[in-house]
């Protein structure tokens, strides 16, 4: 049986006890019913993974004696995803959810011409990157930003190699045929795709347009997608 795992942002360098936060105590106490002597493991989502025992089993306040902990690189490779908010936001919440899952480094929600909604919850969003982190059991976890204007979004960020998938007909390098850097900034559109001017405004600042393959792909379909070809592992 595997040794149940949870984020507890607060969690420093060598503590040698720790006090989980109400919702993990009320998760470990009620929910799977633990006890002291109990172990469980920890993340503090900036690379550190705890071993610890329950000490003091309480559904408010459980406290943990740390037994061990280990510092883990972040993966070599940094994927930057911007992607336009979507008008079903489940779809967006799962795609926040799949990118997490596959080690992405940093989420940016874009708000684009044709960009249908702009509702955004971030705690809700954030709560769902980090469950998405624990059931991968990684100890990295990706950085959400605000939802950010296309133009804004391309003065701000930067990296050694830029991609826009979009679908104009017009010269596109299919994504399975590149050369992927370690540094890199992938941008995908809304449901009615990026407009012509956003497009060229992109490729005006040195990045490269992809296509996905032959068929239309959803804009939730097409992150993932992408992010499975150029994710390193």
């Amino acid at each position: 049986m595997s040794v149940p795992y949870f984020y507890e942002a607060l969690l420093t360098n060598n503590p040698i006890t720790y006090i989980l936060s109400e919702e993990t105590s009320k998760h470990c106490v009620q929910v799977l019913r633990m006890k002291a002597g109990d172990r469980i493991d920890l993340t503090n989502g900036i690379g550190q993974l705890f071993e610890a025992t329950i000490q003091v089993a309480d559904k408010r306040n459980t406290t943990v004696q740390i037994q061990a902990q280990k510092t883990i690189a972040p993966s070599t490779q940094k994927i930057i995803l911007g992607i336009s908010l979507l008008k079903n936001v489940t779809r967006l919440e799962w795609l926040l959810e799949k990118a997490t899952e596959m080690g992405v480094h940093t989420i940016v929600p874009l708000i684009c011409d044709h960009t249908i909604h702009e509702r955004f919850k971030t705690e809700r969003m954030q709560n769902i990157l980090q469950s998405a982190m624990i059931q991968s059991q990684q100890v990295w976890l990706p950085i959400l930003v605000e939802p950010t204007p296309f133009d804004q979004f391309l003065a701000n960020y930067n990296a050694s190699q830029k991609l826009i998938a979009h679908c104009e007909p017009k010269e596109k390098t299919n994504i399975k045929t590149l050369t992927v850097s370690d540094d890199c900034l992938l941008l995908i559109g809304p449901e009615g795709d990026f407009s012509t001017k956003e497009i060229e405004l992109a490729l005006s600042q040195n990045y490269e347009a992809i296509h996905l393959g032959p068929t239309r792909l959803r804009t939730e379909t097409a992150g993932l997608f992408a992010l499975s070809v150029l994710k390193k592992f």
